[in-house]
């Protein structure tokens, strides 16, 4: 027994030791095809440390940073060579891969990179923030009212860009001695300037319900991953009627943690494909699209997990339920959007058409949804949230030029 244990162990081993290694010469190859970057170029960056499997919260912002760097010229320091490589192929943006951190330093000395910007609260940004002389910078990669939104870590960068009033009484109610005011930009969510694409199927009269689940988290208190607890059971569901469609879009990393949830979800995979092999007509989703887009702002109803999803869905104004979590330990933060938002408990799976009915044609709640959705992101017209995104980092590269000037007299 334990000879196959250890010999699925090194088998799992070598073929981590082999990805990495394939990883690491795409990496290299990609940046010998396009050669050097231009020096003294770059004045933002966005610094990621993370493998592939976390590429999802660089992928919301590839757009919003792409239209900024047609006036700011922006480098994504890559130190992963898995994530490097793929945010080469499909970003549109400049990479640095910076593997090492005498990389890092190598390229600090060539670009002025006065604004660096993090996504996430990966243990290595320290490794990029002990560089001083440039502002450091929390962007996160959503708005939720997870617990993660609300983590000690804002202190350590100096400055962070939230999304509206909400995320602004989140912090204040839960940091101390964290000045607001001076450290934080409302900047609303860009990402919805830019939700475009066509989605890969004719619209026609059929409900479209877009179910969106997060991952089975990686601690009891975050345990808000719906796949294994509602999703079979709404999908079978769904799938059935013959006037839905389902666009299925899961968290990438459902199933890293718990095999279970794992197998709930190609289970759910399967029989999407199952149902479109009986009727092609339907054109049911299984989304893996790297972008999101035509999935938010087309669907007739959202079904999302207690994460971020949930947020960018608001922006819409669009009809929208939030699975409650099964487990007890999760923590569910309702004093929020949560309070008044339409749950969706797991009983109530199996009765989700008649429910998924009565959200869409509730007026009052889509009146909820409105009134929610400018008081999580401000104003959401159409360009406004690109235009403050923009004014906040144009004000920290005039702060770090001030800053310059005065060390130089």
């Amino acid at each position: 027994m334990q000879i196959a244990t250890d010999f699925r162990r090194a088998k799992k081993l070598a073929k981590k030791v082999y990805a990495g290694r394939k990883a690491l010469f795409g990496a290299r190859a990609l940046v010998e095809q396009r050669g050097p970057l231009p020096t003294q170029h770059f004045r933002v960056g966005v610094y990621f440390a993370d493998s592939d499997v976390n590429i999802y919260q660089m992928r919301q912002w590839y757009a919003p940073l792409r239209e900024l760097s047609k006036t700011h010229p922006v480098v994504v320091l890559a130190r992963n060579p898995a994530g490097a490589k793929l945010l080469m192929e499909e970003s549109g943006l400049e990479v640095a891969f910076v593997q090492k951190v005498t990389d890092i330093e190598e390229f600090l000395e060539t670009q002025p990179l006065e604004v660096v910007l993090y996504v996430n609260q990966n243990t290595r940004n320290f490794q990029m923030m002990r560089y001083g002389r440039r502002w450091h910078v929390f962007i996160n990669h959503g708005e939720s009212d997870k617990m993660y939104m609300v983590s000690n870590q804002y202190k350590s960068y100096d400055y962070a860009f939230i999304a509206g009033d909400a995320a602004r009484e989140r912090l204040n109610r839960v940091l101390w001695d964290y000045d607001l005011d001076s450290r934080t930009f409302a900047i609303g969510r860009p990402q919805t300037d830019h939700l475009s694409g066509e989605p890969p199927f004719v619209p026609d009269d059929r409900t479209v319900v877009f179910y969106a689940p997060t991952w089975e988290g990686d601690r009891p208190a975050a345990l808000y991953g719906s796949v294994a607890s509602h999703g079979e059971t709404l999908v079978k569901q769904l799938l059935a009627t013959g006037r839905h469609r389902v666009v299925y879009r899961p968290h990438p990393r459902s199933g890293v943690v718990d095999a279970k949830f794992g197998a709930a979800n190609e289970r759910i995979i399967a029989a999407i494909a199952e149902a479109n092999r009986q009727d092609p007509t339907a054109q049911h989703i299984y989304d893996t699209a790297p972008a999101l887009g035509w999935q938010l702002s087309l669907p007739d109803v959202a079904i999302c997990d207690i994460s971020a999803m949930v947020y960018d869905r608001l922006a819409t104004g669009k009809p929208l339920m939030v699975t409650r979590p099964a487990a007890a330990e999760a923590e569910v933060d309702e004093g929020g959007y949560l309070s008044v938002c339409e749950w969706l408990s797991k009983k109530q799976t199996e009765n989700i058409v008649e429910v998924l009915d009565g959200v869409i044609s509730d007026e009052a709640a889509k009146e909820r949804l409105g009134q929610w959705s400018k008081h999580y992101f401000g104003d959401t017209t159409q360009g406004e949230p690109t235009k403050r995104f923009t004014a906040a980092i144009e004000t920290l590269i005039a702060r770090a030029e001030d800053r310059k000037r005065s060390q130089q007299s």
